[in-house]
C-alpha cells in the first residue's frame, strides 16, 4: 500500500504513482463533476445528472459524490457542493420515495406514460430499495469527512422517516404496498409482471421487496439481496447520527422502528438468502422470493454481492462472502465473461458478453492483494475503445465496442479505485486494499 505523503497534494500522488492517463481521468472527473454535470439550484442544492441522461438517479449522484469527499482540504469546494447535492437527494425523497430518478423541474421529462404515480418532477419511478440507501450513505460519509451536523436536521430526519415507512410496507408488498409499476412496448426487464405488481412474494420474511434492482432492470425474485444488505448497513448507522447531533423528538421512536427493520432484515437473510453451496460453501444467492425461490448470479451494479465490503456489510475476509466472491467471480456467475481484453462481472442491462468497468473497479477495491487492484486499473485503462472514457460496458474481446459514451457513475467508481492504489483514505477512513 502506497502511502500520502503528508506535503504532496492527491494530485500529484495520482500522477507520480500510476502515471498522466490516471492523473487525467481523475482530473477530468472532479472537474465535470463539479461544473458539467451539475445545476445549481435556486434553493442552495444541487441537481447532478449521470452522464449522458439529463436526470438524477438518487444512486448515481451520491456515487458521483464519494471520490470528492476523499480529497479533503485539497478540494474546499467538494464540502458544500456535497451538501448541496445531499439536500437535494433529501427533498426528492419526502417528494416520492418509490422514484428512482428525478427531473431538475417540474418539466415532465422523462417516462411519464408509465402506469405508476408519476409526477413532472420525476424522471423515472422504478422503486430500487439501493435508491433510499444511496443518500443515507453519503450524510454518514459527510458527517465523516467534514464533521457536518448542521445536515442533520428536519428534512434529514424526515427523510429517514419516508424511508422507514416505505421499507415498513415493502416488508409485505404482496397486502400492504400501493406501488405499481407498468411500461408498455418495452422489454420485459422494463416492466413489472401481473399488472404491475411483479413477481410473487413471500410476507414476513423480514426482507424489503424492490421492484428493480440497481441496474434499473426488473427483479426476478422480489427480494435483492445485496439491497437488502445494504438496507442494514444504513438503518444500522443512524443511531451514530442521532448521537452526533440531537435528533427531533420523534426520532427517539423513529430509531427503534429502524433497528425493528435491520433487525428483520438480518433474520431474513439467514432465513432465506443462503445457499449451501458444495463448491464454494455457504454463499449468497442475489435474489430469493422467501417461497424457496433463489437467484445465483450478481450485477455489475452497486450494491452488488461483490461490492459487499465496500457497503460496510461485512469484511473481505468473512467465509460467506470469500465463498460468494469465488462464484461470482467464476463462469458458473451467468453474467461473467472471460474474454480477450477482460475478464468479469456484466449484467443483463447491457449485451451479452459485455464486462463492466465499475464491476471490473469494485472486483480490484475487494482484492487484498494490491498487485491485483492495480492490475484491474490497467486492464480499465486499456479497454477504452479508443476513447479517453470509461464506459458503462464494453465488450469483453473487442473493446471498442460499448455502451453509454459518458457515464458519470463509472468513471466515478474507477477514480476510488485509483485513489486506493494511491493510499487515499476514504471518509471512513479506510485505505483499499
Amino acid at each position: 500500500m502506497v502511502e500520502l505523503a503528508e506535503s504532496e497534494s492527491v494530485q500529484e500522488r495520482v500522477g507520480a504513482v500510476l502515471g498522466p492517463e490516471a492523473a487525467h481521468l481523475v482530473a477530468r472527473f472532479v472537474d465535470e463533476t463539479l461544473h458539467r454535470a451539475a445545476v445549481p439550484q435556486p434553493d442552495g442544492t444541487v441537481f447532478l445528472f449521470t452522464g449522458d441522461i439529463p436526470a438524477m438517479w438518487l444512486r448515481d449522484s451520491a456515487a458521483q459524490v464519494m471520490p470528492l469527499l476523499r480529497f479533503g482540504a485539497e478540494l474546499p469546494a467538494a464540502e458544500e457542493f456535497a451538501v448541496g447535492v445531499l439536500r437535494r437527494q433529501l427533498a426528492c425523497i419526502v417528494a416520492d420515495p418509490y422514484a428512482n430518478a428525478f427531473n431538475a423541474g417540474p418539466d415532465g421529462a422523462g417516462h411519464q406514460s408509465d402506469e405508476t404515480a408519476m409526477s413532472p418532477m420525476v424522471w423515472e419511478r422504478k422503486y430500487e430499495t439501493d435508491s433510499l440507501c444511496f443518500p443515507l450513505l453519503l450524510a454518514h460519509r459527510i458527517w465523516r469527512a467534514y464533521g457536518r451536523t448542521d445536515i442533520l436536521d428536519g428534512l434529514f430526519w424526515n427523510a429517514v422517516e419516508r424511508i422507514v415507512e416505505t421499507w415498513e410496507t415493502e416488508r409485505d408488498h404482496e397486502g400492504a404496498s400501493a406501488y405499481r409499476f407498468q411500461r408498455h412496448d418495452c422489454p420485459s426487464t422494463d416492466t413489472l409482471t401481473r399488472d404491475g405488481l411483479g413477481p410473487r412474494t413471500a410476507p414476513d420474511t423480514g426482507l424489503i421487496w424492490s421492484g428493480f434492482r440497481p441496474s434499473d432492470d426488473a427483479c426476478t425474485y422480489g427480494y435483492n439481496v445485496p439491497g437488502n444488505m445494504f438496507a442494514s448497513v444504513v438503518l444500522g448507522r443512524l443511531p451514530e447520527l442521532a448521537a452526533a447531533a440531537p435528533a427531533p423528538g420523534a426520532a427517539s421512536g423513529l430509531l427503534q422502528r429502524a433497528e425493528a427493520l435491520r433487525a428483520g432484515i438480518e433474520a431474513g437473510l439467514e432465513t432465506h438468502a443462503l445457499i449451501d453451496d458444495p463448491e464454494t460453501g455457504p454463499r449468497w444467492a442475489y435474489e430469493v422470493d422467501g417461497l424457496g425461490g433463489s437467484l445465483s448470479m450478481d450485477d455489475a451494479n452497486l450494491p452488488s454481492l461483490l461490492s459487499l465490503p465496500l457497503l460496510g456489510y461485512c469484511e473481505a475476509d468473512d467465509p460467506r462472502y470469500e465463498a460468494t466472491r469465488r462464484f461470482v467471480l467464476s463462469d458458473r456467475n451467468p453474467t461473467h465473461h472471460r474474454g480477450t481484453a477482460a475478464s468479469g462481472v456484466g449484467s443483463p442491462h447491457t449485451p451479452d458478453r459485455h464486462v463492466w468497468p465499475i464491476a471490473l473497479a469494485v472486483a480490484g477495491r475487494t482484492d487484498p492483494d494490491p498487485a491485483r487492484a492495480r492490475a484491474a486499473l490497467d486492464v480499465l485503462l486499456a479497454t477504452r475503445g479508443g476513447t479517453d472514457r470509461i464506459h458503462e460496458s464494453f465488450h469483453a474481446d473487442r473493446p471498442e465496442i460499448w455502451t453509454r459514451s459518458w457515464f458519470s457513475w463509472a468513471e466515478a467508481t474507477v477514480c476510488e479505485l485509483i485513489l486506493d492504489c494511491c493510499g487515499v483514505p476514504d471518509p471512513e477512513g479506510i485505505r483499499h486494499p
